[in-house]
């Protein structure tokens, strides 16, 4: 993919400060390993870091958030620093789908992206404060003694010895489900997603086979689940099962606070999806993560996009991802 001149909003010293105190989604790494999206740049004041994307035919580019969430190392310069991206000559809008665990009010939010900003998907969390025998679904814990017999799990650091593994089990995920686009990601994206700071890797194996592996980044008090697949071994086995209840104590002990467990599927993500009721079983509440959205360029938006309205945004890009 071609990416679009960007202005470089990057001082030296502010990467290097980022790059020694972010992890997880909020270190720049994360975003260098979606590249082939778009061209990384990172935000002076917040840290955060946003692709710019090159818009077909025009010359011009855009800005979004890396998949799936944006996060900052100091959310109350996120304004300052939109403020100053729309300085840049080239950028139309810019795009974000925010953190749940995001410290800002709405009326703040609004301030940084005043064209959008309203409640996306309401993701599950858990709160590990709480003895987890008192929040976790029964229909789960049947499944975890169940998996417990079968299945073995191992976690550390995200090692490249177990790269292969898992991309082989990723690509049994993209087939069953079809996934397309960014959310597809490649070998050189996990390749570069195994070496982001914070990365732990929960393996579930069985007979000494790799038959289902998560992948989560740890932020803080936080732990946010990445990605996860299986093998059909692992679904037979439950494997799910066995890692997550693994994932929680491994995570209480380490003395994080919170598991960030995503959304449902789905532009809504509040169905009664299989996703959906999973999650919901581990979780013992609920935050919402907002859908952003920022004009830069707002005369060459208006006429990029067209008569009408749209709900997706930006409006010219609608269809994308269809």
């Amino acid at each position: 993919m071609t990416t679009a001149k960007c202005a470089n909003l990057t001082s030296g010293l502010d990467a290097a400060h980022v790059a020694a105190h972010a992890t997880g989604y909020a270190h720049p790494a994360y975003a260098q390993s979606l590249a082939e999206f778009g061209r990384p740049i990172t935000l002076p004041a917040s840290g955060a870091t946003l692709l710019c994307r090159t818009i077909r035919n025009t010359g011009r580019a855009d800005a979004m958030a890396p998949y799936p969430l944006l996060c900052c190392p100091d959310w109350t310069a996120l304004a300052e620093d939109m403020d100053r991206l729309a300085s840049d000559a080239h950028l139309l809008s810019a795009v974000a789908v925010t953190d749940p665990f995001c410290p800002l009010s709405e009326q703040q939010m609004a301030a940084a992206f005043p064209d959008l900003c309203r409640r996306f998907k309401e993701h599950h969390v858990v709160d590990l404060a709480e003895e987890p025998s008192s929040f976790i679904d029964r229909h789960h814990a049947r499944n975890i003694r169940y998996a417990a017999k079968r299945i073995d799990v191992e976690h550390g650091a995200g090692t490249h010895d177990h790269l292969d593994g898992w991309c082989d089990l990723y690509a049994c995920l993209v087939e069953r489900h079809g996934i397309e686009g960014i959310a597809r990601f490649s070998q050189e994206s996990f390749a570069r997603q195994f070496d982001v700071p914070g990365l732990t890797a929960f393996r579930a194996c069985q007979g000494g086979r790799t038959v289902g592996m998560t992948l989560w980044f740890v932020q803080g008090d936080r732990a946010y689940y990445h990605l996860g697949a299986y093998s059909q071994a692992g679904y037979d086995s439950k494997a799910s099962f066995a890692i997550f209840a693994d994932v929680i104590e491994h995570f209480r002990r380490d003395g994080v606070r919170w598991l960030s467990l995503g959304a449902g599927a789905g532009a809504s993500g509040d169905g009664d999806d299989g996703l959906n009721r999973f999650k919901r079983g581990w979780a013992n509440a609920i935050r919402p993560a907002y859908l952003c959205g920022r004009v830069l360029d707002r005369s060459a938006y208006l006429a990029l996009s067209g008569p009408g309205c749209s709900e997706y945004f930006p409006a010219y890009r609608r269809g994308e991802f269809a």
